[in-house]
């Protein structure tokens, strides 16, 4: 029995030495084996538990590495190497105070130690960077807090807390995508990681995939009942997934002041929402040109894209308010922004539509210089422009100032080009469907003249 407790720490050594030769190759497995061989031969030997957790910390292990990091300690409180590891797996998981007493003690066993040195300012700089980001977190300045949460998983890239953090930070940036595939990572370690649950949801709750997001936010809080982010996001979640049906079912049955009312009261519960919110800005926008607020409705569907600057639907809602009420180089702008992103005949004709508008407003409106709508008949046609004509014939104004005579025979003028443009059915199809017009051949140059005592007579007989 002597003679084998004698071998035993021989052939300890034995396991160590094949455990180092397993860990110089970088076979870390193995090196894990033969250490753990090592320290069931001879348990109370601390480099045994500093060397097996330098192999965790190679395998990425950094919780299990800790414990055979503080057993090496705990067994030999002058063994430095141990709570140089100690110390490094504390600030790997994000624990960088518990990391500085571990390097602190390393350097009062030897203050020269250029490693101890260098760890305890990596702690402390930790430390820096999250009192940072909680404070920037306070001023929603996410973009600082992801800025800080990837300094820190520099020195701590096993710290699930950071990067949930830069996680939930990178959902409010609408950076859906990165957030997602962080607290993916996570779960799939860890798949009753709350916090993970909870930014997964929230990356779909801003995505407007509610009902998925709700699913979510439960499953976090059966995880942890108390986790108020989760509920007030589940909480919203399902307001607004309710306000918005609400809303889209009033419309539908043409109850349009309720469906405002709706829409509104939805805008809100959660202006961090920002794809939601673009979709009930558009929603009450359609709501508003139904009620004839034109002005209202052009509003809402420019915070609909101020939101959300690809929201198609928002910028066609627009566009045709911008048509109902004659801006038409803001229509067009707005359906050529459509037509580039989206490339369909249905939107091409629209863009020409507004483009033809648009050079038709560029011109002599003969219709308002009647004062007729635009669907008068013949018989209205004549009779304004003969009242027209009377009103600004150049002999009732004889006895006016150079100017006024200047101004009024220009009116003759035009009253007698729209007269020649919208009596004639062809000229007229041609200067309603935006056609250029032959000037030469409207025979327009007896009405640049000042009219004969005949051409008064036709006048008063038109």
């Amino acid at each position: 029995m002597w003679k084998l407790l004698r071998g035993r720490p021989r052939e300890a050594e034995s396991f160590k030495e094949q455990g180092n030769a397993y860990y110089a190759k970088k076979d870390y497995n193995e090196a894990y084996n033969y250490y753990t061989k090592a320290i069931d031969m001879c348990p109370k030997n601390a480099s045994y538990y500093g060397n097996r957790a330098a192999t965790l910390m190679m395998l990425g292990k950094f919780r299990e590495a800790l414990g055979d990091a503080q057993q090496s300690v705990r067994l030999d409180d002058s063994f430095v190497r141990g709570h140089l590891r100690e110390g490094k797996c504390h600030l790997s998981l994000g624990n960088a105070m518990a990391a500085c007493r571990s390097f602190q003690r390393a350097l009062e066993l030897d203050h020269k130690n250029a490693q101890a040195q260098q760890e305890f300012k990596n702690a402390n700089a930790v430390i820096e960077y999250e009192k940072i980001a909680e404070t920037d977190f306070e001023k929603r300045d996410f973009r600082k807090v992801v800025f800080c949460m990837d300094r820190a998983l520099e020195f701590a890239p096993a710290c699930h807390r950071f990067k949930i953090l830069k996680a939930e930070c990178l959902a409010m940036l609408g950076r859906y995508p990165e957030a997602q595939s962080v607290a993916s990572d996570i779960l799939r370690m860890d798949s009753t990681n709350a916090d993970a649950l909870y930014v997964r949801g929230l990356c779909l709750y801003y995505e407007d995939c509610i009902e998925k997001a709700v699913q979510f936010f439960v499953q976090a809080l059966r995880m942890a009942p108390d986790h108020e982010k989760a509920c007030v996001a589940c909480r919203n979640a399902k307001a607004l997934k309710a306000k918005k049906e609400d809303g889209n079912r009033a419309f539908k049955e043409g109850n349009y002041k309720l469906a405002y009312e709706l829409y509104t009261e939805a805008l809100g519960i959660d202006p961090n929402n920002i794809k939601t919110n673009a979709k009930l800005y558009c929603n009450r926008g359609t709501v508003n040109s139904k009620l004839r607020k034109l002005d209202d409705a052009i509003e809402d569907c420019t915070n609909a894209v101020k939101l959300d600057d690809t929201y198609i639907k928002a910028y066609l809602r627009r566009a045709q308010c911008y048509m109902d009420t004659e801006q038409y180089e803001e229509a067009v702008r707005d359906y050529e922004k459509v037509y580039q992103t989206e490339k369909t005949k249905e939107h091409k004709q629209l863009l020409k539509n507004a483009q033809l508008e648009l050079k038709k407003s560029k011109r002599k409106d003969y219709y308002k210089i009647l004062g007729v709508d635009k669907n008068a008949s013949e018989d209205e046609i004549k009779k304004a422009y003969r009242k027209r004509a009377l009103m600004h014939h150049p002999d009732r104004h004889s006895g006016a100032s150079a100017e006024v005579q200047k101004e009024e025979e220009k009116k003759f003028k035009e009253v007698g080009e729209a007269f020649t443009i919208l009596s004639d059915p062809k000229k007229k199809t041609r200067y309603d469907s935006g056609q250029d017009l032959d000037e030469e051949g409207m025979n327009m140059g007896v009405w640049l003249m000042k009219p004969s005592r005949t051409q008064k007579m036709q006048t008063c007989s038109v």
